[in-house]
């Protein structure tokens, strides 16, 4: 797709445009000890702060995607930004969990906006080689820019308590709306395809066995994800008494991870077939995750950093291979086809998220049992799903 008036954005923008709300999912989990005492809540009703963040999201991937198509993109991105920052501006000021849950949601609905709206510009913005390139660049980002959150946030944490991590948040909503209303260029075409009946498309998404497989994969990969962040701050502060900021520092492991496995996924693709490695990825966190509820029992701190970490490598190998087979056959509809999938993606992390609050307890156990049943589920899953998904790849692959 040609660019409209030769107007492309910067890599820089674009990073900052795709990495913000991953910061801003990741930024809340150092301050959830502090934010329960603080606001006299239990363990569990706080972590709904992080399960309710991804139904707002979910719902605004939908919106945000939709409204782009009819208002352009940078209208769009800047009314998602404001909303972001004045939700960021509630959770600054709210007098309570009431209020703070409210603008977590304001917050999340806006941000969503930095994600879909984003990946739409550069679809058409950038393509070939180039796009290629933009996309892996982009791709490394989002695979740190979670690991960034809590490390702010401990460090906001330690200098001032909640309040600062939250105007740690204003500030970067304001300085994320200041450089897109500078910077962001108009890179809708003049020419729009709107699709205007939407239950077609969601039918056929519904009956297609191959889309709830990946679906269910990568839902529960991004819910074992969130869970974590929801449930380890009470795990590394709370019962090993890490502190704030030595807690935000482990997120680094994370990324590590995640890096670690897009790159084995870029050696291993010239030797295995991208369904081998979904199943590859999702035995070793089976694995993984036997290990970590090992390290659980022996109460050993570093231990679980290091089942966290293999848990974490297997998924991020699975993860890319399944959001790149997913929608195969969808490509006549992929901007509504991606807004629907995305939504339903979005709810089920926001559920299994949900479901680590309901777990929560003073038992450190229950954050690896629950990643290895997660994982022990999606592995079930995929089993079942692989004829089905061979069948599906070559037939669309053969009409290509």
């Amino acid at each position: 797709m040609r660019n409209v008036q030769k107007k492309t954005p910067t890599l820089w923008l674009i990073i900052v445009l795709v990495g913000f709300p991953q910061i801003s999912e990741s930024i809340f989990t150092p301050v959830l000890p502090a934010l329960s005492q603080a606001l006299q809540v239990s363990a569990s009703h706080i972590q709904w702060t992080m399960s309710s963040y991804f139904v707002a999201f979910a719902v605004g991937v939908l919106w945000w995607g939709q409204l782009a198509d009819r208002i352009g993109r940078r209208p769009a991105m800047l009314g998602g930004v404001g909303l972001y920052l004045l939700g960021n501006l509630g959770l600054l000021f709210s007098p309570s969990f009431g209020w703070l849950l409210g603008f977590r949601l304001l917050q999340a609905f806006g941000a969503s906006a930095g994600s879909v709206v984003t990946q739409t510009i550069m679809r058409e913005s950038f393509s070939g080689v180039v796009g290629a390139k933009i996309f892996a660049q982009t791709s490394a980002a989002m695979a740190l820019s979670p690991a960034l959150g809590p490390l702010i946030g401990g460090a906001m944490q330690t200098l001032g308590g909640y309040s600062a991590v939250f105007g740690t948040l204003v500030v970067l909503a304001s300085a994320v709306l200041g450089y897109s209303a500078c910077c962001l260029p108009e890179t809708r075409p003049s020419q729009v395809a709107l699709t205007g009946r939407q239950w077609p498309i969601v039918h056929r998404l519904l009956s297609d066995p191959v889309v709830w497989g990946y679906g269910i994969l990568i839902g529960g990969i991004n819910g074992i994800l969130f869970s974590y962040y929801a449930e380890a701050p009470f795990i590394f502060e709370t019962h090993f008494r890490f502190s704030a900021l030595a807690y935000g520092a482990l997120g680094l492991s994370l990324a590590a991870a995640s890096l670690g496995g897009a790159l084995l996924v870029s050696w291993l693709l010239n030797r295995w077939t991208p369904e081998q490695l979904v199943m590859g990825g999702l035995l070793l966190s089976c694995g993984a995750a036997l290990g970590l509820w090992l390290a659980a029992i022996c109460d050993t701190a570093w231990g679980m950093v290091g089942g966290f970490f293999l848990v974490f490598l297997g998924l991020n190998i699975a993860l890319p291979n399944a959001l790149n087979r997913a929608l195969i056959g969808y490509e006549d509809v992929i901007g509504s086809a991606s807004g629907w999938f995305s939504l339903g993606y979005y709810l089920l992390v926001s559920a299994l998220t949900y479901g680590m609050s309901l777990l929560h307890s003073t038992s450190i156990q229950r954050l690896p049992v629950y990643c290895l049943v997660l994982v022990g589920g999606m592995l079930g899953v995929y089993v079942g799903l692989v004829p089905r998904t061979r069948t599906h790849r070559l037939s669309a692959e053969s009409t290509d």
